[in-house]
């Protein structure tokens, strides 16, 4: 006797993968996520796509890049049209080399690794800016303010170390001088006795939030020798209302790296009011990201269908206006993706007059 075949689900199923718990960043998570969520709203409010809603299928990675592989497993399992989201790059790498081996499309919202994959494919694409691009940018930053003996304190890590790289490579080329700093083999204490020591005019942390980042923050301000010394975070820790809870007036003027334009367009102001309101306090730029991606999913499935193959063989045709201006994917040397070259790019701090209001300290 034959088994009857599992109806076709009414909805046009997306994966996204988002990190909920710790050790995950679960600030940035919730962002995405909203983001995510208002952009599948929005699509069912205008018709769906060919008049199917659009049903997001969320899963927690947590930060865990085996437990993301499974998940695009899981969710391939279940027919998505494609997968999206993910905020950390070890772990959005993770899920790229699975979907691209079992032939899933994969639009990355927020994960910024240039190395998303080890081999170009035709499967992943990303709405974030590529790492080597916006450290670049922050790195022209530092040496616009002057600030050219740089100490990086890091933890073990792909990301980390790609940036510490990237910054040692572009610093160099002009002068500056990076050195590494073992946050793991290092007391906040000892940290700043090293910076002394260096002659450091710059510390950036590279490494998680809350810890080690806040012990190290707190020890620096409070340290009379390193009064004059810039503490930096590129990967954008002090974005998240966290950041200024754990560390209010010390938190301030730490320049971190944000993906916004400098003036919002109709569309962006409009989206922007929407997330506001959504999550009860100002949007991150994460949380742009993920309605932009699934503007960018959603005009793909209306334009060329479902199938797998389909979706991700439009990736070099799409023009979608996004929040943060138009959405184009291309191919970019030393990117195995396709990739939006580029999204906007600022260096922002929290005003120390007034910690919560961001200034614009440079764009590229």
């Amino acid at each position: 006797m034959n088994t009857p075949a599992t109806p076709p689900s009414p909805s046009v199923l997306l994966g996204a993968l988002v990190p909920l718990t710790r050790p995950g960043w679960v600030e940035a998570g919730r962002h995405l996520l909203a983001g995510l969520e208002l952009g599948v709203r929005e699509v069912n409010d205008a018709g769906g796509v060919d008049g199917r809603p659009l049903e997001l299928v969320v899963r927690d990675t947590a930060a865990d890049p085996e437990r993301a592989a499974a998940a695009v497993d899981e969710l391939a399992g279940l027919g998505v049209a494609a997968v999206t989201g993910e905020y950390h790059s070890v772990v959005a790498r993770a899920a790229a080399a699975r979907a691209d081996a079992l032939g899933v499309p994969f639009l990355c919202s927020s994960a910024v690794l240039d190395a998303l994959t080890e081999e170009p494919t035709e499967w992943v694409a990303r709405v974030a800016p590529a790492q080597s691009h916006g450290w670049r940018i922050y790195a022209d930053f530092l040496l616009g303010a002057g600030r050219d003996r740089v100490a990086v304190v890091t933890q073990p890590s792909v990301y980390w170390a790609s940036g510490t790289r990237l910054l040692r490579e572009h610093l160099a080329a002009r002068g500056g001088t990076v050195v590494e700093l073992d946050a793991n083999a290092l007391t906040p204490e000892a940290l700043c006795d090293a910076l002394v020591e260096h002659g450091a005019t710059a510390l950036l942390l590279l490494v998680g939030t809350p810890e080690p980042a806040v012990p190290i923050v707190r020890a620096v301000r409070g340290d009379e020798r390193l009064a004059e010394i810039l503490i930096g975070a590129p990967a954008g820790q002090p974005e998240f209302a966290g950041w200024a809870a754990e560390l209010g007036a010390d938190g301030a003027g730490v320049p971190f790296l944000r993906y916004l334009p400098e003036v919002f367009g109709p569309l962006g102001e409009r989206v922007g009011k929407e997330l506001h309101e959504r999550l009860g306090e100002a949007p991150s730029f994460v949380a742009y990201e993920g309605w932009d991606t699934v503007a960018v999913l959603a005009e793909v499935l209306r334009a060329h269908g479902t199938d797998p193959a389909a979706v991700a063989g439009a990736w070099p045709r799409v023009a979608v206006d996004g929040t943060r201006g138009p959405i184009r994917f291309s191919r970019t040397p030393g990117i195995g993706v396709w990739q939006w070259a580029w999204p906007p790019v600022q260096v922002v701090d929290r005003d120390p007059a007034e910690p919560d209001r961001f200034r614009i300290l440079h764009t590229g």
